[in-house]
């Protein structure tokens, strides 16, 4: 039996749920280099299958097999001279002690580097430079020893070579009694520990947006008649009641009262919404104005509003196939960068240059090189545009749906319940025999109560019973037993011989099974407000549109023609729809379907991106690579302009983070860049891709 969208499908969620997913906190990573190195030790434990690190929210992703333990993949990351713990055995940061050494390191550098143009002793300049060296400097020290320690190198290491240098050739003239260069090397500490704290006030804000999600929900629900109960004790069936200006504690069906909720926090929807008996409401959700009784749908954990935040997580802590591509420049970059050093040092030695102006020059190529804004750029993009998204009624599963999503230049649509309200109304009733019409509805009726179709749905009577044997056939309908005798109730695929319909209205057919049409019932169904408005703007930013549907093709092109689609596919199968979609990527097309969920499973699947468009409840989310939480078609092309934008920053932020390397590193090595000049640049390179990633929180989708 096909499910409706809103039943979860079992086998395309173990499809997301196998193999084991793990979770890990990773502390101590700074650059590209770390990341890369991370996912190679944790890749080389044995059942690993797939990794992926989050330079920004410091998050390791693993798929593994149930032989994995926790532990083994916690000391692969210690052997590398990182730490890794559970996340919930990890204490939020809150940055006081990052501030505090902030603080520390401008307050001590700041009298080095005024030396440069005002008279500070150098035995101040010395003690001064010595404790931002090896008390604020530290935390480079001990992550480059670990790194090469591994056989490997990351920012840290290049900081630590290049500070060393520095204030080893200062200590050397100092007691030689040259000039010192001491500001070369507590500036440099000074402005990557400015761009390390900015990034942790970044990775914090991250946090704190997921962690909104879960604040939604209460930690206590009411009984009917009196009596509070913990909301991770409720099941399935429970009941409880929910007064105004509560907010929802888990997904229910409301059993008794009406009222008015805001449901912008979930779905997006700006408007308060109203619910009454029989709706569905979601955790989170706030009641405005009523009491309501509701009965438990979901356990606690497994709520519409805890998967929403869980696939937000999944989806920030994955990477597009371009993050990979420069996660594998990053990991042969430091080597090539200390190379490079050596050769600008051995170089200017050669032109005869005095080895402490060679020494800076070689340690500005250090500094400047340092890959922080490549290891920000992908997921300082991928987080801002994908929560924003979210608060909007737009999931995206992952980095490569959005990506996909960038260059889509063709969405086909589904029509029922999709591009139309999905409520279609009976409106004609033609018999083909002498079956009287009463007849004949009775047995529509019991034939559609063991289906759930939109035209089952309207064809449905109180009081008329379940059809017995019931079976139902994809794209064409249902059979079953009433009185004894096997009818079929569908499409004119169904039921052979229906006559053909020359209006514009949707048709279904009875019959008894095998047999001829012995009646006929036409529907209407009421396009969305949206659908018209959905494809102009689709056509205004390039994309062309298409209809695909298991309607007749003569009310397919009805509906074309009114909101302006040319290309018209009616009649199809499930199977059919997905050989359309997967003719069109066969001709080069980066193809978009917009279907409304489960029924649409095998296009949605085959497409380059698959869009289920709901109302936000259950398992839709689980189905597609963009889940629409309201069902508006013109959330659609908010996705796909929210998907070029958030694209286009990346690259950008790609593009920066290789061009201050691209136009830093020989500046550098021809002298044209200070030591102290080198780190103010790295740093900036990193808070020019973080703050041109954040401006996506503002952007409008409008």
């Amino acid at each position: 039996m096909t499910l409706p969208w809103w039943e979860p499908n079992i086998d395309r969620m173990d499809q997301h749920l196998s193999p084991r997913r793990i979770e890990l906190t990773i502390g101590g990573m700074t650059c590209a280099s770390c990341v890369s190195r991370v996912e190679k030790v944790l890749k080389r434990v044995p059942g690993v299958e797939e990794v992926s690190v989050n330079l920004l929210t410091g998050m390791a992703h693993v798929q593994a097999g149930t032989e994995v333990e926790v532990p083994a993949l916690i000391e692969a990351v210690s052997r590398a001279g990182y730490t890794a713990a559970l996340p919930e055995a990890t204490k939020p940061e809150t940055g006081g002690r990052e501030l505090v050494e902030l603080i520390a390191a401008f307050i001590l550098a700041a009298p080095v580097v005024l030396g440069m143009v005002l008279r500070v002793p150098d035995v101040m300049q010395l003690v001064l430079a010595s404790v931002v060296q090896f008390w604020l400097g530290a935390r480079f020290y001990r992550a480059g020893w670990a790194s090469l320690r591994e056989g490997s190198g990351n920012m840290d290491l290049l900081v630590a070579l290049g500070t060393s240098a520095a204030y080893g050739l200062s200590v050397w003239d100092f007691y030689a009694g040259g000039p010192v260069y001491f500001e070369s090397g507590v500036a440099i500490i000074a402005l990557v520990r400015l761009g390390k704290y900015l990034e942790g006030r970044a990775k914090r804000d991250a946090a704190k947006a997921i962690a909104a999600l879960q604040t939604l929900r209460p930690d206590v629900a009411h009984v009917p008649g009196g009596g509070d109960v913990k909301v991770a004790g409720l099941v399935p069936g429970d009941e409880i009641e929910l007064r105004p200006g509560e907010r929802v504690p888990v997904d229910g069906v409301i059993l008794d009262g009406a009222g008015s909720l805001d449901e912008s926090p979930v779905t997006g929807e700006a408007l308060p919404v109203t619910r009454v008996a029989g709706d569905k409401l979601l955790a989170g959700t706030l009641n405005l104005n009523a009491v309501l009784r509701l009965r438990v749908t979901s356990l606690a954990g497994e709520s519409f509003l805890d998967r929403m935040a869980r696939l937000i997580e999944e989806a920030q802590g994955s990477k597009p196939r371009v993050q990979r591509l420069a996660d594998q420049v990053a990991a042969v970059f430091v080597p090539v960068v200390v190379a490079l050093a050596v050769l600008t040092l051995v170089g200017w030695l050669l032109h005869g240059t005095a080895y402490p102006r060679a020494i800076i020059n070689a340690v500005s190529v250090l500094v400047i090189a340092c890959p922080c804004a490549l290891g920000l750029a992908t997921p300082a993009a991928i987080l801002a545009g994908t929560g924003a998204a979210a608060k909007r009624g737009i999931l995206f599963r992952n980095a490569d749906a959005l990506q996909a999503a960038a260059h889509v230049n063709i969405v086909v649509f589904d029509k029922t319940g999709t591009l139309t309200t999905g409520q279609p109304r009976l409106t004609q009733v033609l018999t083909f025999s002498d079956m009287p019409e009463a007849r004949a509805r009775e047995i529509a009726a019991a034939l559609a109560a063991g289906d759930t179709h939109p035209l089952s749905a309207a064809l449905r009577l109180p009081g008329v019973a379940p059809a017995n044997a019931v079976s139902v056939l994809p794209g064409k309908g249902v059979t079953g037993e009433v009185g004894g005798q096997r009818y079929a109730l569908g499409s004119a695929t169904l039921v052979p011989g229906a006559p053909a319909a020359a209006d514009h209205a949707t048709w279904s057919y009875l019959g008894q099974e095998g047999g001829a049409a012995l009646a006929g019932f036409a529907f209407t169904d009421t396009i969305r407000p949206d659908a018209q408005e959905t494809v102009e703007r689709l056509h205004a930013m390039g994309v062309r549109t298409a209809l695909l549907t298991g309607d007749r093709q003569a009310a397919g092109e009805a509906l074309g023609k009114a909101l302006g689609i040319g290309s018209v596919t009616g009649g199809a199968s499930p199977a059919q729809k997905r050989d359309k979609i997967s003719e069109l990527r066969a001709a080069g097309q980066h193809v978009a379907m917009l279907g409304d969920g489960i029924n649409d499973a095998a296009a949605l699947a085959v497409a380059d991106v698959g869009m289920a468009m709901g109302n936000g409840a259950d398992v839709a989310i689980e189905a597609a690579d963009i889940s629409l939480l309201r069902p508006e078609p013109l959330l659609a092309v908010a996705a796909l302009r929210w998907a070029r934008k958030t694209w286009a920053v990346l690259v950008q932020g790609l593009f920066w983070a290789m061009i201050y390397n691209a136009l830093g590193i020989p500046a550098a090595a021809f002298g044209l860049l200070s030591p102290a000049l080198a780190g103010g640049a790295m740093a900036a390179s990193s808070l020019c891709v973080l703050g041109n990633a954040l401006r996506l929180r503002h952007w409008s989708i409008k």
